[in-house]
């Protein structure tokens, strides 16, 4: 994996979207975290075993767009592209945070999730014990 240094990350800028291009983001600086989610609304929206994502501080990410939102919780929205329908970010009312899906970065291998929630829920294919793992969520 081509992961690229702390202090690289620290300064660098990630551009990254939807599938058609409708929707763009730029997150500038290195993520608070990055995860890897098992939940059922995670896996239903990513139509995937589980979602993936880069955690930023709201102020470092500029988007650019016209997006959908669907409030998926009490305090959870995701956002996405009533264009090609891809999911463009997840926040939380209670966060002042935003979680990029990793999958939708430009690049490849600048994101490594260091833990997994939701494991309950978990592919029992999917190796286990790569990352610190919480059944459910992970406490703040």
């Amino acid at each position: 994996m081509n992961v690229q240094k702390d202090d690289e990350l620290a300064t660098a800028v990630h551009e990254g979207g939807c599938a058609c291009g409708a929707f763009r983001f730029r997150a500038t600086g290195k993520p608070k975290r990055a995860c890897i989610c098992h939940c059922m609304t995670c896996r239903q929206v990513h139509g995937s075993a589980f979602g993936a994502y880069a955690i930023y501080a709201r102020g470092d990410v500029m988007m650019s767009g016209s997006l959908s939102t669907w409030q998926s919780s009490d305090d959870g929205r995701r956002h996405f592209c009533p264009v090609c329908g891809s999911v463009a970010y997840m926040e939380f009312t209670t966060r002042d945070e935003v979680d990029l899906p990793i999958g939708a970065f430009d690049e490849t291998g600048v994101f490594e999730p260091t833990y997994e929630l939701w494991c309950r829920n978990r592919e029992p294919w999917l190796p286990q014990g790569a990352r610190s793992e919480y059944d459910e969520g992970r406490p703040h």
